[in-house]
């Protein structure tokens, strides 16, 4: 009898827990549940929340927890190539089961957004061969286009959420994502496409000259950029003021003390980089004269003309377009020398934050919410910051980070769930809600900027804007963080760098990373030497850009260099820079009076 009773407290103290606990929120999900597969940047903190925060939103609304199959190979750059190789292969097999031989060129045609295939090449009418391979072409790439079935063309992927929205409108144009409803046409009748649809509609297109939504892709979360600092190291470096604007990395008392993120890897740091090169373009164009109300009409006009790059229409001043250029020309030489003071180019962007609020370095290049995020982590025990992170006025635009839906998507309508999840006031919350507060994230303090307007003063919220502040990590209602505010203030001109995007980022590889060692090289003489005014001819020599395979100018990046090989120009460009560079060296040490290590 006594063993009875040992037994029977035994279960009551097992069973006990169980019978007064409250029901999960999170309902472990079991084989036969939805899965949703994105591909995705994110880090794992924003992963995991939102992973963790869907699946039970969606058991709430359907009844079933979703597993979130997370595909991550990278930055946005390793991401495009793996979607356009996925896509291929799927779409060869669709093709020869439909009984149609594969084209030549088929997998480059059916991705590339020029290709007319209403007109055929010149030589097609008096080359059969050129005029069959040509409709053959044609007929795969109105196919895929034309196709949104996973049985047909598909990267058995669902979802393409974060990066830029250069990669998505990239993928747009490539035909890898679908529209999410019809271009111009009447909105969804109903369901969650209609659900959806109501919800962005009071987001805006653009703001400060950047796009946050179209009809394919929707920005989920708004960004900035801008500088981190470690006060410490400035004080160690006998810096007297720290850096408020981009060219203050370019000081040669920052030379090997700056982190940065090479922009081949990461979309966002890419974003960075141009704004770095378009507050130049600005300042060359405000030096000149022309005011505001002048630039946004000229490039109305500009833009509306269609000419070739560098050209400008009637009542546009020739003057204007050449500062422009000019200003190109000086940003690219700004990003230059912040890479000549570079201690490294790491491939992930959060890195650059941690490694300045522990000293390693002492100032960097930085995505706004991993620097906000890396200054409340980085206090020292007395609250005193290790980390200081600030935006230059007037040298960043605020851009969004968008979700996609992807073609041939196996669960779309799950798609579609996760999208408006995710733009809903659950999914909003999650950005920048501190952890365990309501509807706040779990564990994970993400510290970025919703785009829902209610969280923004500016953006017509106040009172709700005033309602989320107890819960919110960042005072979004104050105008240096309030996003629709700081979008007011800046006016980006996508002219001015926006089709130089891509050739940025490898004109940065081939000038800062690939030739990195000769840069800090020919850096150094010209510190030694006194600094670029005791050293004018080196400086000259170091700032020059390519004239292989033919010289590089703000028109012929956009248009001439569209002829060449990406793998054939990255090469010419790196043996100029490092020629460049090996004779600024020698330059700057003759100017100094001495004899360069090189040549020794």
């Amino acid at each position: 009898m006594r063993n009875v009773w040992v037994i029977l407290a035994a279960v009551a103290v097992v069973a006990l827990p169980f019978l007064f606990r409250r029901p999960s929120e999170r309902a472990e999900w079991r084989p036969g549940d939805p899965v949703l597969v994105v591909i995705s940047p994110h880090n794992e903190a924003i992963r995991q929340e939102f992973g963790e925060g869907f699946s039970a939103w969606h058991r709430r609304q359907y009844g079933a927890p979703v597993k979130v199959d997370w595909r991550v190979i990278g930055g946005t750059t390793e991401i495009m190539r793996y979607l356009v190789s996925q896509f291929a292969g799927s779409a060869q097999a669709w093709w020869g089961r439909l009984g149609r031989s594969w084209p030549a060129g088929g997998g480059e045609r059916m991705f590339d957004p020029r290709f007319d295939p209403g007109t055929p090449p010149d030589a097609a009418p008096n080359d059969p061969a050129a005029r069959l391979r040509f409709e053959e072409q044609a007929a795969l790439w109105r196919a895929f286009r034309a196709s949104d079935d996973p049985d047909e063309a598909t990267s058995r992927i669902d979802l393409f959420f974060g990066g830029g929205a250069y990669d998505h409108g990239r993928a747009a144009a490539q035909g890898l994502t679908v529209p999410l409803w019809p271009p111009d046409g009447p909105a969804p009748g109903a369901g969650v496409a209609r659900a959806l649809y109501e919800r962005v509609r009071e987001i805006p297109r653009e703001a400060g000259g950047e796009t946050w939504r179209t009809d394919v892709y929707l920005g989920t979360v708004l960004s900035t950029f801008g500088i981190c600092y470690n006060p410490d190291r400035l004080r160690d470096l006998g810096v007297a003021h720290p850096p408020r604007v981009w060219r203050d990395l370019a000081d040669p008392a920052y030379f090997g003390q700056v982190g940065v993120t090479d922009p081949t890897k990461s979309g966002s740091v890419a974003k960075a980089f141009e704004m770095i090169i378009h507050e130049q373009c600005a300042r060359a164009v405000a030096a000149a004269g022309f005011t505001d109300a002048q630039i946004r009409s000229f490039e109305q006009r500009t833009v509306a003309a269609r000419l070739p790059p560098g050209e400008v229409p009637t009542g546009v001043p020739a003057a204007y377009q050449e500062a422009v250029a000019r200003g190109w020309v000086a940003g690219v030489n700004l990003v230059r020398l912040i890479g000549a003071n570079a201690r490294y180019f790491t491939d992930g962007a959060g890195k650059v934050p941690i490694d300045v609020g522990d000293g390693v370095a002492a100032a960097g290049i930085a995505i706004d919410f991993y620097g906000r995020f890396q200054a409340e982590s980085a206090r020292a025990p007395d609250g005193t910051p290790r980390l200081v992170y600030v935006t230059p006025h007037g040298g960043s635009s605020v851009s969004a980070d968008p979700i996609s839906v992807l073609r041939g998507a196996p669960n779309k309508e799950l798609a579609l769930r996760f999208a408006l999840y995710v733009m809903g006031p659950e999914g909003q919350k999650l950005w920048n809600y501190r952890p365990g507060t309501p509807g706040g994230p779990r564990r994970f303090a993400l510290c970025r900027m919703p785009i829902a307007r209610e969280f923004y003063p500016a953006g017509g919220g106040a009172e709700a804007a005033a309602a989320h502040r107890p819960y919110t990590n960042d005072d979004l209602t104050d105008p240096g963080v309030d996003a629709y505010a700081l979008a007011a203030r800046f006016d980006y001109q996508p002219r001015w760098t926006g089709r130089h995007f891509g050739i940025q980022r490898d004109l940065v590889k081939a000038m800062c990373l690939d030739s990195g060692d000769e840069l800090r090289a020919a850096w150094r003489a010209v510190r030694t030497a006194g600094g670029p005014g005791a050293a004018p001819r080196a400086m000259a020599m170091l700032q020059r850009l390519p004239d292989v395979p033919e010289p590089l100018t703000w028109s012929s990046a956009i248009g001439a260099y569209n002829g060449y090989r990406r793998e054939e120009v990255l090469r010419a460009w790196t043996a100029f820079f490092r020629a460049s560079y090996r004779e600024a060296e020698a330059t700057a040490a003759a100017e100094a009076g001495h004899v360069p290590q090189t040549a020794r």
